[in-house]
């Protein structure tokens, strides 16, 4: 897969994430990486950073839950309207994680 198909892909997961759920940045690269022979968190967070805007970039977070970082109070007011599970500063993952494998 071509570094422009990567990028296309992580996107496309991303906006298959339904609202109310989340998917961490390694969870994102660990779904699309067979199929693209990467698995790296940073580079799908590095994605989401560049190209994220106009998908729901709100619903990628960190493995602990934590929010995408400098944009904290924009995407827990998007996840509270979504009722997304909130714990803490962060998002209840127990609760919250959705995978590919569930659908939509």
């Amino acid at each position: 897969m071509r570094p422009d198909e990567y990028v296309e892909a992580v996107l496309e997961l991303v906006e298959r994430i339904p609202p109310g759920r989340v998917m961490s940045y390694g969870a994102v690269a660990d779904a699309l990486a067979e199929r693209s022979g990467r698995s790296s968190a940073r580079l799908v967070g590095s994605i989401m950073a560049r190209h994220g805007g106009g998908v729901p970039w709100h619903r990628v977070v960190t493995a602990a839950g934590r929010l995408p970082p400098g944009h904290e109070r924009e995407a827990r007011a998007r996840l509270r309207a979504e009722g997304t599970p909130l714990r803490g500063d962060g998002v209840d993952m127990r609760a919250a994680s959705w995978s590919p494998e569930e659908g939509v």
